[in-house]
């Protein structure tokens, strides 16, 4: 259950540390901005139609750029899905992804759309804002000039304004019920590569204004573990409100195997925004996965998943027994939507996952 490592082109950790917090901070509660649940109706699917040859070497490109289209077209079977390309890869992204997925052409760096693009918030009355959370390459990782500017030109491509944050974090490092509670990882938000010097009530005053969070749940997550320092999106997924799965790594010889049982505690022991109790159900990723493209970095975690229009889109890893099981618990947490299994191993050998791909704009 990894996510993506330190890559080739690493910048390390302690180059350009974030300016995200500069003088004093301009909050203020209630603004009436709230994060829907990814399960409410969307208005379309952004996409990046990214992965470069330093980063991901000509083989694991080709599969994960073939990995995205298979994503692209499964979702688009049942919404808008708008695929941003690169200028030279355009031709390709047109054959693979068929008249179905939307291309607009954007520089990027790479596929990570959850991370790079706004994350989109509404008001009662429907009005549609996105949030830039100022992503610096998971802490300056990784080059990201043209990421860096994703989240504005999506969000203002979908006609919405842009609310800018003075937090800096990826959208995979936030999972939300739609109801005011969410769910992040210590280990990537309060960690000083994104946010130095920043606490979990700042980090919360600031949630609630542009998300209109009202209860955190903080997982411990890992910091340097991946390129992520633990993304929420790997852990632990809202059903429906008061319903969580939360990924277990059964393997005691892995760092994510007392991680992930301390979430399970935390998360058993929680209470929402309405202070109910959640209901938690444990999922375990594969015992093996097939060989092409097995590495260290292989993210082989079922909790990666992606709800859209009436469908789940999910991976499978060629372990039978376990994609059975996965399928059948995502059939019974989401009934009345469809259950896609798809093979996503190159994506899934560069550290991700199909949610990772991923970000939803709201009906």
């Amino acid at each position: 259950m990894q996510r993506r490592h330190f890559l080739s082109t690493a910048i390390g950790l302690g180059a350009g540390i974030s300016a995200g917090w500069s003088g004093s901070l301009a909050l203020a509660a209630g603004s009436g901005w709230s994060m829907p649940d990814e399960g409410e109706r969307h208005a379309a699917t952004w996409m990046a139609f990214g992965a470069n040859d330093d980063v991901w070497g000509k083989r694991l490109k080709a599969g994960a750029q073939a990995n995205l289209a298979r994503i692209a077209q499964a979702i688009a079977s049942v919404e808008p899905v708008h695929m941003l390309v690169n200028e030279e890869d355009y031709d390709l992204a047109a054959r693979l992804c068929g008249s179905k997925v939307n291309l607009v052409v954007q520089p990027i760096d790479d596929l990570w759309m959850r991370d790079t693009g706004p994350v989109f918030v509404k008001k009662a009355d429907g009005a549609l804002t996105g949030v830039n959370f100022n992503f610096n390459g998971w802490g300056n990782k990784q080059d990201h000039e043209d990421d860096a500017l994703v989240a504005d030109f999506v969000a203002r491509r979908a006609g919405a304004p842009v609310l800018e944050s003075t937090l800096v974090l990826e959208g995979g490092g936030i999972e939300v019920d739609g109801r005011g509670t969410a769910i992040i990882t210590e280990s990537c938000v309060l960690n000083a590569n994104r946010n130095p010097g920043v606490g979990k009530a700042q980090c919360e005053r600031e949630l609630r204004r542009v998300l209109g969070i009202e209860k955190v749940i903080w997982l411990p997550g890992i910091a340097g573990h991946d390129i992520t320092d633990g993304h929420t999106d790997f852990y632990a997924r809202f059903c429906a409100p008061g319903v969580v799965v939360a990924g277990l790594e059964n393997d005691t010889s892995s760092p994510e195997h007392a991680v992930t049982q301390r979430h399970l505690d935390i998360l058993r022991k929680a209470t929402d925004a309405r202070g109910q109790r959640l209901k938690v159900i444990p999922l375990a990723g594969p015992d093996r996965v097939r060989p092409q493209y097995e590495n260290k970095d292989f993210a082989a975690g079922y909790i990666n998943f992606y709800v859209c229009n009436g469908a789940v889109i999910c991976p499978e890893f060629g372990h039978a027994q376990a994609d059975r099981n996965t399928k059948a618990i995502l059939r019974e947490q989401f009934p009345g939507r469809d259950i896609v299994q798809l093979n996503i191993d190159a994506i899934a050998a560069g550290g991700g996952g199909i949610h990772c791909t991923t970000q939803q704009q709201p009906a």
